[in-house]
């Protein structure tokens, strides 16, 4: 289905049109990063009943979702190029829903990883396709803020999961145990996952709603996706670019998951606060600030390419690690808990302002129908070192390092600032790299 009759100047959808597409589209992607990151604020009650470690939780938080979202996101990148975009959406959000309702009924670990596991292989559906609706519903000039709008799911996604999560689980634990139908005895943060998974459910109908974009400069009905090879060939040609991109933002990447995964059990181990406490204030923090950051990426982006700045996104990037090192360093020195509070604003808005860029960014580099591909390829990156690696890094420092679990402030600091130095030093590096290959492409064009 597309949307040809419905179309601006230039073929793109109308803008209230393209602007449904992308609320849409953000609030799967809200939706995705509460079921992400909710772990986060449930670490003491789960570690507690399932009697694991910090290094476990992390896998929980970090690998086990991180390896199936990446790897599967390839063949799902792929068929988002040549399939309706829309179903995957929507099918990928029923799925992921579902195995969050899943997790809240494991009693052992090995139960709750596999139902990490399904929410990786359901997420891993949205980016890829949503990247490729977005980018076929907004002229190039305009692209950097509609991601960056789409992008702010990741911290009000973020933000929310810690204030739902902090109330659900304070509102239960004033009620002593639960029992439901069905699933008998229930604990605090059993329901958060199956009010959660049910949410999600509900929600897949709606993106039903999305209209399929005409695919600019595609042939056809593009029955058969370009060969492999082809990809493979172009992504070869700028391969510095690429690597540099895909790996200075993985960094900061890492430092973001990082901070999400573990900064809440800074507030409840160092600082003695209550779950309650830190979902709402953190929660907040990154749902306005987080979000405030991404679009302001994203508009400093814009704003620098139309004075001709064509590295503009990786400038974003590069200036936004640069101005973290210093603030990660600061966090073993808070005092007390609202001064950290205090301390995660401006951490917050500069760890939000490179993550809408570096999809856009890599939008600009390759035809339409290698969107997809290569969009799943910048997520299987991005996604394997920072989630994949962050919330395990952090836990390694915190189990073998100091061997203290009111370490992890420390942990968290030294992982974060080294993260952000070699992510800043990539994407310094990697700006002369990305202005070569958009001359190449303009000039064969």
């Amino acid at each position: 289905m597309t949307s040809g009759n419905a179309a601006a100047p230039g073929g793109y959808p109308r803008p209230g049109l393209a602007w449904f597409t992308v609320t849409l589209l953000t609030l799967a992607y809200v939706l995705s990063f509460i079921d992400r990151q909710i772990l986060s604020l449930l670490v003491a009650p789960i570690r507690r009943d399932l009697d694991i470690s910090d290094t476990q939780m992390s896998l929980l938080m970090g690998f086990s979702f991180a390896v199936f979202y990446t790897f599967c996101g390839i063949p799902l990148g792929r068929l988002a190029d040549v399939a309706s975009r829309r179903w995957i959406v929507t099918l990928g959000v029923a799925f992921w829903s579902a195995a969050t309702a899943a997790c809240g009924l494991a009693h052992h670990y090995w139960q709750m990883f596999l139902g990490r596991v399904g929410v990786g292989i359901g997420e891993a559906a949205l980016s890829p396709a949503a990247y490729s609706l977005i980018a076929d519903s907004f002229p190039p000039e305009r692209r950097a803020t509609a991601i960056s709008v789409y992008g702010m799911g990741i911290f009000v996604g973020s933000g929310l999961a810690y204030i739902v999560g902090g109330l659900i689980v304070g509102y239960a634990s004033t009620q002593g145990e639960l029992v439901f139908p069905i699933v008998g005895a229930t604990r605090p943060w059993q329901l958060v996952f199956y009010l959660l998974g049910g949410a999600g459910l509900v929600f897949a109908w709606l993106l039903l709603l999305i209209r399929e974009p005409l695919r600019h400069g595609a042939a056809g009905a593009m029955a058969h996706s370009i060969p492999l090879r082809e990809v493979v060939a172009t992504l070869a040609r700028h391969r510095r670019t690429v690597l540099m991109h895909n790996f200075g933002f993985a960094c900061l990447s890492l430092a973001s998951y990082s901070a999400n995964a573990w900064l809440p059990s800074v507030w409840v181990r160092v600082h003695g606060w209550e779950i309650r406490e830190v979902g709402l204030i953190y929660g907040g923090v990154i749902a306005i600030f987080g979000g405030f950051g991404i679009v302001l990426g994203g508009w400093l982006a814009d704003r620098w390419k139309a004075r001709g700045m064509s590295d503009a996104t990786l400038r974003v990037g590069a200036i936004a690690a640069a101005c973290s090192v210093p603030i990660a360093m600061l966090v073993p020195f808070m005092p007390n808990g609202t001064a950290l509070a205090l301390l995660s604003v401006p951490m917050t808005i500069f760890i939000g302002m490179p993550f809408g860029v570096s999809a856009s960014a890599i939008q600009d580099l390759v035809p339409n129908r290698m969107r997809g591909q290569t969009s799943a390829l910048y997520l299987f990156i991005v996604n394997l070192v920072g989630l994949g690696i962050g919330p395990t890094a952090v836990a390694l420092f915190t189990d073998r390092v100091f061997g203290d679990d009111a370490a992890v402030h420390q942990s968290l600091a030294i992982v974060m600032a080294t993260a952000q130095i070699i992510g800043f030093t990539l994407l310094a590096r990697g700006r002369l790299h990305y202005r070569a290959s958009l001359e190449q492409i303009q000039g064969r064009s």
